[in-house]
């Protein structure tokens, strides 16, 4: 409380004060953004941040958490502080900070290489990290400004290329000091999801250091390195590249290019399709040309070879018939020789009979029987 004395000057108590001035301070400024080079920048116990805003001649402590950090940084880098001013107690004038950023082309550049080192160090940029896109996937997380002209590309192409997929936006900003934790917040949300899309692309359009600079802060590049759904960040711009396009597992170099990456074109893929239809008819046609080609020889080839056998077949019973013929026991009678027989037996030497045996001789035209009378 404060009340005035015999000269009707307020007085206050140290603690009044230090309230009023604070509720000042909110009625007056606000939240606000301070511009400044970081001066005296120390990190206490690995949770508090502390560091002054200096310009040529004032300077202005400042206080925060390393949880707003956007990574590594060092004395004499310009900071953009978004914050509010308080007076406390015990310790004084400051900016309680709330966000804060390199600003700057050149402060971004060094800001963004010291975390770089960084992060490669760790091996977030390593090739063996990226994974592949699904070919044709159904379902597409979309982080980005939803009122921006990376917006309107990138869908009007996914439609074009390949209707009928199912997106799902989650609307941020892209720039700004409150950039980076919207982009963070949104890549955790669609990994959250118990059912979450299958690719997740992140993209804005070109702009300045100062405007892209969130997709150089550490926490976004951390996000889309982390994220279990395999990621595409396409900022667009060429002259240079950002961290979190480097952690991404593919990176696209506009929105429209990006929308190229996640999807095949609908109408080359009919045209394949045809293609590959078209050659595999032709190639049954042909295997069915070789197949009847190779079935006509085998039988041609099964023709000649019953011919053969049958020819061979043929001069085998000739021949044997030959054989059999020359051994018929009628042609030597016919020839005039007689087959001489006594009891049965063939008699081949007139030794074997004796005068009174009865003998048949037989020719070709008959049989004759005969009695041996005498030998000479």
């Amino acid at each position: 409380m404060y009340e005035k004395n015999e000269s009707n000057a307020v007085v206050f108590t140290p603690s009044d004060l230090a309230g009023s001035i604070n509720q000042t301070f909110d009625a007056v400024y606000g939240r606000f953004l301070l511009v400044g080079e970081l001066a005296n920048f120390r990190i206490c116990r690995n949770k508090w941040l502390y560091f002054d805003l200096k310009d040529d001649t004032a300077k202005i402590a400042c206080f925060g958490t390393v949880y707003q950090l956007p990574g590594p940084l060092e004395d004499g880098l310009l900071l953009e502080v978004s914050g509010e001013a308080r007076l406390h107690p015990q310790f004084g004038f400051s900016v309680s900070v709330s966000g804060l950023r390199p600003t700057g082309e050149g402060t971004i550049k060094k800001a963004s290489n010291l975390l770089a080192q960084k992060l490669e160090k760790e091996g977030l940029f390593d090739d063996s990290r990226k994974r592949l896109l699904p070919e044709i996937p159904q379902r597409i997380g979309l982080i980005t400004a939803r009122d921006s002209a990376a917006f309107a590309d990138f869908i009007k192409i996914i439609d074009h290329r390949f209707g009928g997929l199912t997106i799902e936006v989650a609307h941020t900003a892209v720039q700004g000091i409150g950039a980076p934790t919207e982009l963070v917040n949104a890549v955790g949300y669609f990994n959250g999801m118990p059912n979450p899309p299958e690719v997740l692309v992140i993209t804005r359009g070109g702009g300045s250091a100062d405007d892209l600079a969130a997709f150089n802060d550490e926490r976004v590049v951390r996000a889309v390195a982390a994220s279990r759904i395999p990621t595409v960040v396409a900022i667009g711009h060429e002259s240079d590249i950002s961290l979190a396009e480097l952690a991404a597992d593919v990176r696209a170099s506009t929105p429209t290019n990006a929308a190229a990456v996640v999807v095949p074109d609908r109408r080359g893929l009919l045209d394949q399709l045809a293609r590959a239809e078209q050659a595999a008819h032709s190639a049954v046609l042909a295997a069915l040309a070789e197949s009847e080609t190779e079935l006509n020889s085998k039988l041609q080839h099964i023709d000649t070879s019953i011919g053969t056998v049958f020819r061979n077949f043929d001069e085998t019973v000739a021949s044997t018939s030959k054989l059999v013929s020359s051994y018929d026991p009628s042609l030597p009678l016919r020839r005039g020789y007689a087959l001489v027989r006594s009891a049965g037996r063939v008699i081949r030497s007139s030794r074997a009979v004796a005068p009174g045996d009865d003998i048949t001789a037989s020719f070709a035209d008959g049989t004759i029987s005969a009695t041996i009378n005498e030998k000479p």
